[in-house]
């Protein structure tokens, strides 16, 4: 009885403090992916996976990183491996013998392809909007064997998300600013329907004045114009804003707009709305208070 009572002892032991290989798991991609073990040299091929990866508490486990991968501070200190869309270096990948490689939309499909022909075991995540995002990191959790950690991450954010839409999910259409997102100005860029940012827009209270185009896309000085935002959002495809700042607020043809004419262009941090990872949630407050300071306060000022 006594060796029966420690065998059940041990079992309970393993059932609930080892983490366990997640098995076979459909992607965002939509491929099937078996992991079959715990992962222990994760290499992730996009900064927002980073960000996850450092997150849930996987930073030990983290070999190698794209060239963008530059939060947390930590990420710095990783082994480089180019990309994340381009010049992803295959050779210095498979010396770094990586068990999983999380992969993001971003990646081209002929690199993922060509690990994963090298019996790598790759793992793609792509967040179209917050919901995805919190699936996602759940679902990274499940392969990592964080899942209490991820748990508690996606809790915290789910509880932040909605603090902002318990304000602005019953607001008429009247009450939301029509909003500009800027991410270049030559040629402009702009975030429409189905992409991340469109998303935050929308949760923190704004509309799209873009969003009846799908994706990320190129539009005219003349569509910003008729379309005139009460609200321009600028941010800087994750480099430096300033270029974009100054062209906004400075070219003549833009001076008939409503958001030009009333002070009501701001800067958000890139990384915050155009990486799908823990921080988004800092970028849609930043984007409530810039759309309704009524409810959330002004916007601070900060440096481009």
């Amino acid at each position: 009885m006594l060796l029966l009572g420690l065998v059940i002892t041990f079992l309970a032991a393993c059932s609930i403090g080892t983490p366990r290989p997640a098995g076979a798991i459909v992607d965002d991609l939509g491929r099937s992916v078996n992991v079959k073990e715990v992962p222990q040299r994760i290499i992730s091929l996009a900064p927002s996976n980073t960000e996850i990866l450092f997150a849930l508490g996987l930073g030990d486990r983290v070999v190698g990183v794209t060239d963008f991968c530059d939060y947390p501070p930590e990420a710095l200190e990783k082994e480089k491996i180019g990309g994340p869309f381009l010049n992803i270096d295959i050779e210095k990948i498979v010396a770094l013998e990586p068990d999983l490689i999380l992969a993001a939309d971003i990646n081209p499909i002929d690199v993922i392809n060509t690990l994963e022909g090298q019996g790598f075991t790759v793992f793609g995540i792509e967040a179209t909007d917050l919901d995805d995002l919190l699936d996602d990191i759940n679902t990274v959790g499940t392969i990592t064997g964080k899942e209490v950690e991820a748990t508690t991450l996606t809790d915290d954010m789910r509880s932040k998300i909605g603090a902002i839409t318990i304000e602005t999910t019953n607001l008429s259409p009247e009450e939301k600013p029509r909003m500009f997102h800027i991410c270049w100005h030559d040629p402009i860029y702009t975030s429409g329907n189905g992409t991340f940012i469109h998303d935050v827009i929308e949760k923190a209270g704004g509309v799209n004045i873009f969003a009846d185009l799908e994706g990320y896309k190129s539009v005219d000085i003349e569509a910003v114009i008729f379309r005139d935002p009460e609200v321009i959002i600028v941010t800087a495809m994750g480099g430096t804003a300033g270029p974009v700042w100054d062209w906004i607020n400075t070219d003549e043809r833009l001076k008939v707009v409503a958001a030009r004419k009333n002070g009501r262009i701001y800067y958000i941090e890139s990384n915050w709305v155009e990486r799908p990872g823990p921080r988004v949630v800092l970028g849609l407050e930043a984007m409530a208070k810039c759309l309704h300071p009524e409810f959330f306060g002004k916007p601070k000022e900060v440096i481009k």
